[in-house]
């Protein structure tokens, strides 16, 4: 690391020039090669993947999505002739539109049923060429514009449908813009120095711009989701200002001993610059474990993100070094400036750090008590996980000023709350006894319970489509009951003595198929996790204890964040004054994506502190001792990076977006009970009751395992920390 940041630094305007290069090389590939992402939410095997296969084949014009757009009279009906001619003119020129395979309108013979039955209500059926993910923004906006034009006082128009859901998200520079301006406002109280404050900012920004730009391209050879970016971004920002300001925190320190720019960069670098590359590389681990569990429509995103956290530390590693020679000793305040050197023992005395010294002094003290307090709270926090219900929430669950909010209370208030989920049977039918079979199907589903209405609405190449409607709505438990209920006892009675074969597909089957799919594998992927947290912090810290202890923390910090995110979403307390719709089923693939990011980033915070804690018991400090140090050493800078990390997540938090918001609240949380619970109060306490214990390691185990110095030793490790 010394070699690559004194390198950095004495060549820092060809490395700034580099970068700007690069950038600028990233922005035109990207601009030239466009986005190309990918919705696709299926997985192999499934019966909702089958179904979609097959029509893709035989009914290609089923096998797009389909939207809708929802009209409502004030007054008269809509079948009055000046509502019939307005919004026929509407309909007939978006089915010109590209990429619309056909409008479906209530005012064609039999179309009726699009009607709703007091005549104030009415809906038609927009076919896209596509599904929604594949669609190009402009395609689905002519529609929006289309459509909306026909809206007039007394005559409602609305629209629904995820390709209309997609069209309706906010920009992602406006909550990064806020993100980042909370993030200074918290450098600028910690450093006191303009400059200083500039250094975070500026590498996070060009890490997270790099990686944004790269992600373009990324979409043409791997499957990525169009919320990628908003994540990518969400995360990159967070850790990229995090890792900056733990090395330029190391490098003013070394400042204020007397040290001159060169050297201060090169010890801060050769210390909390290890430990950054040895977090970046946690995260990013934990992020591409997605992939063992084979989800194509999160493997996309998990790289996607990588990418990101990737370019955030080279350019933490990189660009940092050069600018911190280009600002010199500008970058401490001019206060500091004036001052005179400090010992380099002075920042760990007892003057040093204040109300964090004073605190650790009282972790010292009593760790049982305040243990035992820490861990009441986590525990409590966790209580709603045991009611945690994961799927997918609709439409129902956007803001209430959003356009597709609006469509489906429509759609719910004039058809049933069904209508806004309806269910494809697409059937394979090969002989007469085949086509007999299909017809007493057709007979019976009416007769279903939770079956509000079902219908043939296609069929070519010996496939028929039948629209099966419940009675409740697509998140509603009963709707999976449903689902089950056709799969395993209706229709294998339909089939059974024939060839017939019947697949249940639509978006409503799909989520329940990926949510048992994630269920089903979520224990072994945690499982996976916690056990390569575990293993990289024992070669981290040549420690049994400090690492099963980290696990245990990381569990609970787990358990704790998704207690928050049901009590808040699922149960909806508070999501009112976020924006975000009404409470509903937290998001199938979240506990997925979100259980490495937190495990990498509560890992991050571990390093720095126990790396501190580590250097001093190399030193020869007391196990107390060195524990007290190294809280009051790294307090105040974990603290500040949570904080950092809490505005940017909490930015994202306050989009309109539901999923988007899920993931920022939730690592919003996760961030604020690691750091101002677990590392500064739990995990301190548990050390302090473990005492020299913390350090224990078989000398067996450590003859086996790699070496990797997070902190350079200032003295040999004591022999007596080594048993067996």
């Amino acid at each position: 690391m010394s070699a690559i940041a004194r390198w950095c630094f004495r060549h820092r305007f060809a490395v700034i020039a580099a970068w700007v290069f690069a950038l600028i090389v990233l922005s035109v590939v990207a601009q030239a090669v466009k986005s190309d992402y990918n919705n696709s939410f299926s997985l192999p095997g499934t019966g909702s993947t089958t179904a979609q296969q097959l029509l893709s084949r035989t009914v290609p014009a089923q096998s797009g999505d389909s939207d809708t757009i929802v009209w409502r009279v004030s007054a008269g009906t809509v079948g009055d002739a000046a509502v019939m001619a307005r919004m026929n003119g509407a309909l007939t020129r978006i089915s010109g539109f590209p990429e619309v395979a056909g409008v479906i309108s209530p005012y064609r013979p039999g179309g009726s049923a699009q009607i709703s039955q007091d005549g104030r209500t009415a809906y038609a059926v927009v076919d896209f060429t596509r599904q929604s993910g594949d669609l190009a923004g402009a395609d689905v906006d002519r529609v929006i514009d289309a459509a909306e034009a026909a809206r007039e006082p007394g005559l409602d128009v609305q629209l629904g449908g995820q390709a209309i859901g997609n069209a309706d998200q906010p920009p992602l520079s406006v909550s990064s813009a806020v993100g980042v301006l909370a993030a200074a406002v918290v450098l600028f109280i910690a450093f006191g120095s303009l400059l200083a404050t500039l250094l975070p900012l500026m590498t996070a920004i060009a890490g997270v711009v790099g990686g944004l730009m790269a992600i373009a391209p990324l979409t043409h050879s791997v499957n990525v989701v169009d919320i990628a970016p908003y994540i990518a971004a969400l995360i990159g920002l967070g850790v990229g200002i995090d890792y900056a300001l733990f090395i330029v925190t190391r490098h003013r320190r070394g400042l204020e001993e007397g040290l001159m720019p060169a050297e201060a960069a090169v010890v801060a670098f050769n210390t909390s610059g290890r430990a950054v590359l040895f977090a970046g590389g946690t995260v990013c681990v934990a992020l591409l474990g997605i992939l063992v569990l084979d989800f194509s429509f999160l493997n996309g995103l998990a790289i996607a993100c990588t990418l990101t956290v990737v370019c955030a530390v080279l350019a933490a590693m990189t660009l940092l070094p050069a600018l911190l020679a280009v600002f010199g000793r500008r970058v401490l305040s001019r206060r500091r400036r004036r001052a005179p050197a400090t010992r380099p023992e002075a920042a760990t005395g007892p003057a040093a750090g204040g109300a964090w010294v004073r605190w650790a002094d009282t972790v010292q003290r009593r760790p049982a008590l305040l243990a035992a307090v820490a861990a009441a709270v986590m525990l409590v926090l966790a209580i709603p996980l045991a009611q945690l219900r994961l799927g997918s929430s609709d439409q129902g669950h956007d803001p209430a000023s959003s356009t597709t909010r609006q469509a489906y209370d429509l759609l719910a208030e004039g058809f049933g709350p069904g209508f806004n989920g309806p269910l494809v049977l697409a059937a394979e039918a090969s002989s007469p006894a085949d086509a007999a079979a299909l017809r007493a199907l057709e007979a019976r589903l009416p007769r279903i319970a939770d079956v509000a209405s079902a219908r043939p609405i296609a069929a070519a190449s010996g496939t028929t489509v039948i629209q099966v409607t419940p009675r409740t709505s697509p998140e509603d438990p009963a709707t999976s009951a449903l689902i089950t209920t056709l799969r395993t006892a209706t229709i294998p009675a339909a089939e059974r003595g024939t060839t017939l074969r019947v697949y249940v597909g639509g978006t409503t089957a799909v989520i329940a198929d990926f949510t048992a799919a994630v269920e089903a594998k979520l224990p072994w992927f945690l499982l996976t996790i916690v056990g390569l947290s575990f293993l990289l912090l024992v070669i981290a810290f040549r420690s049994l204890l400090i690492p099963a202890t980290a696990a245990v923390m990381n569990l609970l910090a787990a358990a704790a964040t998704f207690g928050v995110l049901t009590a808040l979403f699922q149960w909806g307390w508070g999501i009112g004054a976020f924006g975000l719709g009404t409470a509903g089923p937290v998001e199938s693939f979240l506990p997925v994506f979100i259980l490495p990011i937190l495990f990498g980033l509560s890992t991050d915070y571990q390093v720095f502190l126990v790396s501190r804690m580590s250097e001093e018991w190399a030193r020869g400090r007391g196990s107390h001792d060195a524990i007290r140090t190294g809280q009051a050493g790294t307090a105040r800078v974990i603290t500040a990076a949570a904080t950092i990390m809490i505005c940017v997540f909490l930015a994202f938090s306050l989009m309109s977006e539901r999923t988007i918001a899920e993931f920022g609240i939730s690592l919003m949380v996760a961030v604020t009970l690691d750091a101002f619970l677990l590392r500064t109060v739990l995990v301190p306490a548990m050390m302090h009751l473990f005492g020299d214990a913390n350090w224990l390691l078989p000398r067996w185990l450590d003859r086996r395992l790699p070496h990797v110095a997070i902190e350079p030793a200032k003295a040999a490790a004591k022999p007596d920390v080594l048993c067996g």
